[in-house]
């Protein structure tokens, strides 16, 4: 018990670590730019407390049950020999975690009220995740034939550029954003588990190389399948319903959020909430090991001790956000672009992307493992900040391209271009984290953050169209990431090889 006591203290010491980046740009904002205290105050300092204790606990609880659940199913299937069952499970897991994402929901939502109800929110959503459950699926294909990533990433990226230029302007942000939020906080380490697990039970595999990339290929595919939902929906509907009608759309996000409220039953429903998004996932974990492999869970009482420090954790996370963050963060985002200084919303954007993403549960979890599978290589502080550098710049130049009123498929074929000729580059055992690194910084803390962002500076921009313009500043924050990643492989590989000839 003491030493579980002192495991989880150094947990939350580092968790205060991890929020301090948000503390310091919301505080320098706040007290130097906007020049106010905020009225909640105590309600901010008492959630951003809750949040490090959410994260704590969601760290710890991923060690004890998620990861080991997730790598002794991959081994016990690699064991069966069945392919088909574990393209199944793959599918499964895929899919069923993805309709339930709150981020998703969320977004679709978004979508249909500002669409007029064009685009459908419950199709949309069943869209993204048949989307995801292929990606899985055929990314534990790709394991299991010991394929290079590459190939199928960079195939997917010219297969969603081609489709760019047949769909409707009004889809190509929001499918964009579709690929950075189907990635959920506890997707990521299940996923990361499951191809770990697989690469490291079969013969000739490497896990660092082959085990990542599953979360890659859950971000690329539904940016395919929601435009060409997009070119069937645009294409049904009668020319008179296609301009998007923006009626308490803007109104309904322009407001300034308000101070946090306690209330009994909103969070017992927050809890009921969390437990509803985890329950896909414990159904096909544990349907597939009792039914289908057909043996007991190993340390089922450590496991379950996992899941529910799990599920705990994420909802003092969520609360704690509630409270905290998402009322702070929102208010700085309208007031900036109230007060028309471009130059205080690239800041803001940039810092504010920073910041969050090394707060990000994901990451964190990505992280961990990368250090774990690497034996020490690549350092996962120095990863999570490598990935949040990437997030702020794309976020930074997300809201820029919304000032500026651009097109958002130059800039992300442009990137891609890039990522291309990136992945010529790196070294190899670089790639594939490189790839899930845009992934996982769209998740719990930063989809909220620059879903508002985004549609605020669009609502609050003459001549913009928030379905067009504010949608897009997620898959900047996708996209840049994996640039800066495999920036920082080629540049490790380039002082290796430098300290070699000298010696």
């Amino acid at each position: 018990m003491k030493e579980s006591l002192h495991i989880f203290a150094g947990d939350l010491k580092n968790s205060f670590k991890d929020l301090l980046p948000i503390i310091i740009v919301v505080t320098l904002f706040q007290g130097l730019i906007i020049q106010s205290v905020p009225e909640n105050l105590s309600s901010i300092v008492v959630g951003l407390t809750i949040v490090a204790v959410g994260l704590a606990l969601f760290i710890r609880g991923l060690e004890l049950g998620i990861f080991p659940i997730g790598e002794g199913l991959a081994i016990d299937f690699a064991k069966k020999g069945s392919v088909f069952w574990l393209l199944t499970f793959a599918f499964t897991i895929g899919f069923s975690t993805t309709v339930a994402e709150p981020a998703l929901i969320a977004i679709a939502d978004k979508a249909a009220l500002i669409s007029n109800g064009l685009i459908d929110a419950f199709w949309l959503r069943m869209t993204v995740a048949l989307s995801v459950g292929f990606a899985i699926a055929l990314g534990v294909l790709r394991i299991l034939l010991g394929h290079p990533i590459a190939y199928y990433i960079i195939s997917g990226y010219i297969l969603v550029v081609i489709v760019t230029f047949f769909a409707p302007v009004e889809i190509i942000g929001l499918a964009y954003d579709s690929g950075g939020v189907t990635t959920s906080t506890v997707t990521v380490p299940l996923v990361a588990a499951l191809g770990i697990g697989l690469a490291s039970s079969i013969k000739g595999r490497n896990p660092a190389i082959d085990g990542f990339g599953l979360i890659a290929f859950a971000s690329l595919t539904p940016m395919i399948f929601v435009q060409i939902y997009g070119i069937i929906v645009y294409n049904l509907a009668d020319a008179t319903t296609v301009a998007p009608v923006l009626t308490e759309a803007v109104e309904t996000t322009k407001a300034v959020a308000t101070a946090y409220t306690f209330s009994a039953y909103h969070t017992f429903m927050d809890l009921v909430g969390v437990i509803k998004d985890v329950a896909p996932i414990l159904i096909a974990i544990f349907f597939f090991q009792y039914v289908i492999i057909k043996k007991p869970v190993a340390h089922l009482q450590k496991s379950i001790t996992g899941i529910i420090m799990v599920v705990l954790g994420l909802y003092a996370f969520i609360v704690g956000l509630e409270m905290g963050l998402f009322p702070i963060g929102e208010t700085i985002a309208y007031q900036l672009t109230d007060m028309g200084n471009n130059m205080l919303i690239y800041l803001f954007a940039f810092l504010i992307g920073f910041s969050t993403t090394m707060a990000e549960p994901a990451l964190l979890a990505i992280a961990i493992k990368a250090e774990e599978i690497s034996e020490g290589n690549i350092k996962q502080n120095v990863l999570r900040i490598v990935v949040a550098f990437g997030v702020a710049i794309g976020i930074g130049l997300g809201s820029y391209r919304i000032v500026a009123g651009d097109p958002i498929h130059y800039y992300i074929i442009a990137g891609y271009m890039l990522v291309i000729v990136f992945t010529y580059f790196a070294p190899k055992y670089i790639i594939p984290i490189s790839y899930d690194s845009g992934g996982v910084t769209t998740s719990t803390v930063t989809v909220p953050l620059v879903a508002a962002l985004g549609l605020g500076l669009a609502e609050n921009i003459e001549g913009r169209n928030p379905l067009i313009d504010g949608f897009g500043l997620i898959a900047f924050a996708s996209l840049f990431p994996m640039l800066t990643v495999m920036g920082y492989g080629i540049y490790a590989q380039y002082k290796q090889s430098k300290k070699e000839s000298i010696v």
